[in-house]
């Protein structure tokens, strides 16, 4: 039995829960942004660019049997998804900065005053 209280002990502290939503919410989140990058991005921004060189379908090219058209296409998707979670992040790095800071306690010259203040009340 003692090991199975461990083992309880383990999978319900805060850390693993949270751990746990963490990964069910960047799967979700993955999802979104690979959404955005293949839905939005691309047909907007990527294809267009791919017909002006020619280049229509990347991953058919190939050379010498070499696919290397598949690593472009997953190099190109891979800049893509790491630039809008780049924008994601820096907009809520700015959301965060905007938040006000909780004022500092009193300075120690501050403390000091207070204590004599409070002593000469005492007397």
């Amino acid at each position: 039995m003692g090991m199975l209280k461990e083992f309880k002990e383990f999978a319900f502290k805060g850390n693993v829960i949270d751990l746990a939503v963490g990964v069910i919410i960047g799967a979700a989140f993955g999802k979104i942004v690979s959404s955005l990058v293949e839905d939005v991005i691309t047909p907007l921004l990527l294809n267009p660019a791919l017909k002006a060189v020619g280049a229509e379908n990347i991953a058919q090219l190939s050379w010498s049997g070499v696919k290397y058209g598949n690593f472009l296409s997953a190099v190109i998707s891979f800049l893509c998804i790491a630039f809008v979670l780049f924008l994601l992040i820096k907009g809520a790095n700015k959301l965060k900065k905007e938040e006000v800071a909780a004022p500092a306690g009193p300075s120690s010259t501050d403390k000091l005053l207070m204590e004599i203040r409070d002593e000469l009340k005492k007397q």
